[in-house]
């Protein structure tokens, strides 16, 4: 028998499942005795449908403000921007309702405003890097002193994790900063305002979802109680998701792939790295500006079929969990189709002269050094992106 790394626990202290949002926003101010809440939501969600008024109904008088402006894959500006907002309101809460960027946002500004941060790069010393040796940095800086608490309307399934990505606009390139306590306080999985979602969102992120399980379950850094969530995780996700394609009014279904997508991130949050389709996927989001679900969905199976030599055993659970007999690639690549999604870097507008910037970006990202199937140099991942680039 061989030890493993410690599960590693985020202070995540409780999840509703399936309560309507007024409701458990109104139980957790409750709780946590908040009386500024600064509401951070999607724009769409706070025009064009009844979710920021019921909202502010139901926070009433302990709402600081509310407001929007992220726009995808977090730029600095931003969120500075949003903190700076946050700052003005005197806020001792943050209540994040949105998608990834939201979510992502809502989980930086306690950071931002502990340590009064507010130029572009001020930014720099926060967040993971890669040094030249292929060593992975964390700063080390002291937690926030407000909390969020994260409402999602998308499945990648940021609101679990203690890990915040935004996107350096002088670069082009997203970068994740972390601490434990930046993980929001509680989490709201009210599958009602999931339905305002664009679909091609809705499953993108899924996929991403998917993904985190798929990566999980070929990694030799897992253990058996994450490949446990991560196989519930898969065969949840792959059941759940074609119910709501065939009935997106069906909240019970909404509401399995919210769990699920939780279900997913329980690996990385224990500490089980993720490999090189998350790691391309970084930098397709924040340098090429592919919607950040897509990255998995035309990464996953190509990254299957490149690491297959060196953990094909590994993958056998993949298979199983989705229910057929051909490779994981080959059934993974069926699942994303068959929700219409894109399966190519050239459906999402990636071109072939842009795979050696990729690939250069790509060797900064922390976990394309936790690929099962090594990834010693960009020529290697310029290979996983060949075999994405057209949808044969």
């Amino acid at each position: 028998m061989s030890a493993t790394p410690p599960f590693l626990l985020t202070s995540t202290e409780r999840v509703y499942m399936g309560n309507r949002i007024e409701e458990a926003l109104v139980a957790e101010l409750d709780h946590l005795g908040a009386k500024r809440v600064f509401v951070l939501i999607g724009s769409t969600l706070r025009h064009r449908t009844d979710v920021g008024e019921r909202v502010t109904n139901a926070l009433g008088e302990r709402m600081a403000a509310m407001y929007d402006g992220i726009r995808p894959h977090g730029p600095r500006s931003d969120i500075l921007a949003a903190a700076d907002a946050a700052r003005q309101a005197d806020a001792d809460l943050i209540v994040a309702v949105g998608g990834g960027s939201v979510t992502d946002a809502g989980k930086l500004i306690p950071i931002i405003l502990k340590h009064n941060l507010r130029q572009h790069d001020d930014m720099d010393a926060y967040h993971v890097y890669v040094d030249e040796n292929g060593e992975v940095h964390h700063p080390v800086f002291d937690a926030p002193d407000i909390r969020t608490i994260c409402c999602p309307t998308t499945l990648s399934g940021g609101e679990f994790n203690p890990l915040s990505g935004a996107t350096n606009e002088k670069v082009g390139q997203k970068f994740g900063t972390e601490h434990r306590m930046a993980a929001p306080v509680s989490v709201i999985l009210d599958p009602s305002i999931t339905v305002y979602t664009p679909e091609w969102l809705w499953f993108s992120t899924g996929i991403r979802a998917v993904d985190h399980a798929l990566e999980a379950l070929g990694s030799f850094a897992s253990n058996a109680y994450a490949d446990g969530v991560a196989d519930s995780a898969l065969r949840l996700l792959s059941r759940a998701m074609p119910a709501v394609k065939a009935d997106p009014t069906d909240l019970g279904a909404r509401l399995d792939c919210q769990i699920g997508a939780w279900q997913s991130m329980v690996p990385i949050l224990g500490g089980v790295p993720m490999g090189a389709s998350h790691a391309i996927g970084h930098i397709l989001g924040g340098t090429c500006d592919v919607p950040h679900g897509y990255c998995s969905c035309v990464m996953a199976p190509s990254v299957l079929a490149f690491n297959e030599p060196v953990n094909g055993e590994r993958q056998q659970r993949i298979i199983a969990c989705m229910g057929g007999d051909e490779p994981a690639s080959v059934q993974v690549d069926r699942f994303i189709r068959s929700l219409g999604m894109p399966r190519s870097l050239t459906a999402v507008n990636v071109s072939v002269d842009q795979l050696d910037h990729i690939a250069a970006y790509t060797m900064n990202d922390f976990w394309a050094r936790t690929n099962p199937r090594p990834i010693r140099e960009a020529a290697d991942v310029r290979q996983i992106l060949e075999l994405a680039l057209t949808d044969d």
